[in-house]
């Protein structure tokens, strides 16, 4: 008996061929990468709520039509020279590429920068506010240039005017020992060698090997505000406001304006002014120098011959060595005069002492004091030593009945100790009876349980249907058949029974449907297309 549902209208199954999701996915992956392998993207950044507990950053750029995701990878967020801020219009750099878990595409940003002057200028005020916020440009953090510096150390690109400007000038000016931190002063990376120079000169010992700089001066010749950038980031602000070393910015002309001219002690309009402020100039110097030595000779000729005519008068004014010395004498005279009857009364009265102290001494002898000494010690000598025998015994008694007691306390403890361990094991025996008693009856609960839910999935399983003579009919990805209607021709079926399964393919039939409606006639084929293969066995394998 064969299986044959009625003709089917429905198409014939195409021969293209199957992708599973993962590999469409890639091949998308593939082909979106290499037809857009670098992009620059200018947009809006929108959604940004900083780094993700993972270090990465996700946000989207949008225009006016279209939106994008965005992602920056923990590594190249800590070397973005602009950080995301929502809002904000920038320039992204980065490659295309898919998100196979969303069926989505996205940007992986590799550098970000702002869009456009507004946003350049945007950016810097905020920055600018924040940084005055914290106190950095304040009035009193500023101080004043050294007049004469030691040594001046240079900020600024070993190539180019400004350092030859700067040397040109210093040399005009004053000679002095110059220190060049070389660094580039425009494009990735100068920021942070900006600040590194600043830091490093700091970090010179004044005495040491290099000598560390009296005065700073961070130069730059002029530029675009995307070239002038560097001296705006914060990294450079802050290893400015934090240089213990003076410092000049000469950053741009006159015009242009940066943050480093904020927190800078002094702000040049050029590199040359900043030269100029570092240095005095040497001739005028000297000239200087020449008339204040002239006025200070004669300042002190001056105050000599001053000095010299007060001296003068006050010679004359003052009385003779003999008024000076006479009352001395006469105070010298009274007291020679007194000296002598004041020193014979002193030995007397000496002399007087001591004859009381020889009549005191022979009254009481000092051999009469020692015997009674003697005496008195050889009346103690054997007191300290059976005092000492004494204290022995009554502390050798005391010892011997605390011996005493430890050891009925002794013998107390161990009778205690071992009823203690006769109670506690009895509690373990009891304790030991009544778990394996619960388990057991545990153990009995459970399986009569398991043996009811077996005894229940027995009688619900469709295997107990099977087995009175029934089959179950499958298609090829496994969903069961219900009706005949449901299977096509040329359709491979899985026949299962309750001692195995069968494989099986239906066929054509003329019979008559249930209910006594004709089958659907089939559409004739052309002459061109192929035959059908002859009719098989229903439990062909």
């Amino acid at each position: 008996m064969a299986l044959v549902p009625p003709p089917s209208t429905s198409p014939p199954i195409s021969n293209a061929p199957e992708w599973s999701v993962g590999d469409l996915a890639s091949a998308l992956k593939r082909t979106l990468e290499d037809a857009f392998g670098h992009v620059r993207l200018r947009g809006e950044i929108s959604g940004y709520r900083g780094q993700h507990g993972s270090g990465h950053a996700y946000f989207s750029l949008k225009d006016g039509t279209a939106r994008i995701d965005a992602v920056v990878w923990k590594g190249t967020f800590n070397r973005l020279r602009q950080r995301p801020q929502e809002g904000l219009e920038v320039v992204a750099t980065g490659r295309i590429t898919t998100f196979a878990g969303k069926s989505s595409y996205q940007i992986v940003v590799e550098t970000l920068e702002p869009a456009g002057i507004g946003a350049w200028m945007a950016l810097l005020e905020e920055r600018k506010r924040v940084l005055s916020a914290e106190g950095l440009f304040a009035a009193e953090r500023k101080r004043a240039i050294p007049y004469l510096p030691r040594v001046v150390g240079v900020v600024t690109s070993p190539t180019g005017a400004v350092i030859r400007d700067i040397l040109h000038r210093l040399e005009d000016r004053f000679r002095r020992p110059v220190l060049v931190w070389p660094v580039r002063v425009q494009g990735e990376g100068a920021a942070e060698e900006i600040a590194t120079a600043i830091r490093g000169f700091n970090a010179l010992l004044p005495n040491g090997a290099i000598p560390r700089p009296d005065v700073l001066i961070v130069a730059r010749g002029g530029g675009s505000i995307e070239d002038l950038w560097p001296f705006n980031e914060e990294i450079v602000v802050r290893a400015a406001a934090e240089s213990a070393i003076p410092l000049i910015s000469a950053v741009g002309h006159e015009t242009d304006t940066t943050l480093i001219d904020f927190v800078s002690d002094r702000r040049a309009p050029t590199p040359t002014g900043a030269a100029e402020m570092a240095v005095p100039v040497r001739a005028d110097l000297i000239a200087e120098i020449r008339d204040l030595g002239h006025r200070q000779r004669e300042a002190v000729q001056r105050r000599l011959d001053r000095e010299g005519s007060d001296l003068r008068a006050l010679l004359r004014a003052m009385p003779g060595a003999d008024a000076f010395l006479s009352a001395k004498r006469q105070r010298l005279d009274l007291a020679e005069a007194r000296l002598m009857p004041a020193l014979a009364g002193n030995a007397r009265d000496y002399r007087v002492r001591f004859g009381r102290l020889l009549d005191r001494l022979g009254r009481h002898p000092p051999e009469l004091r020692l015997t009674q000494a003697r005496g008195r010690l050889a009346l103690v000598a054997d007191r300290p030593h059976s005092a000492l025998r004494n204290y022995a015994a009554r502390k050798g008694e005391a010892l011997a009945y605390l011996g005493r007691r430890l050891v009925v306390a002794r013998e107390q403890t161990l009778v205690r100790a071992r009823s203690e361990a006769v109670r506690r094991k009895e509690r373990l025996g009891a304790l030991d009876a009544r778990l394996g008693q619960a388990a057991r009856r545990l153990l009995e609960r459970r399986a009569d349980r398991l043996a009811s839910f077996a005894s229940l999935l027995g009688s619900l399983s469709y295997r107990a249907v099977l087995a009175r003579g029934f089959a179950l009919v499958r298609d090829e990805e496994g969903a069961p058949i219900r009706a005949a209607a449901s299977a096509m021709p040329g359709q491979r079926l899985s026949l299962e029974f309750a001692d195995g399964t069968l494989l099986a393919r239906t066929e054509a039939s003329d019979a008559p449907t249930p209910g006594g409606a004709e089958p659907p006639k089939r559409k004739r084929q052309s002459r061109k297309t192929v035959e059908t293969p002859p009719q098989q066995s229903l439990f062909e394998l």
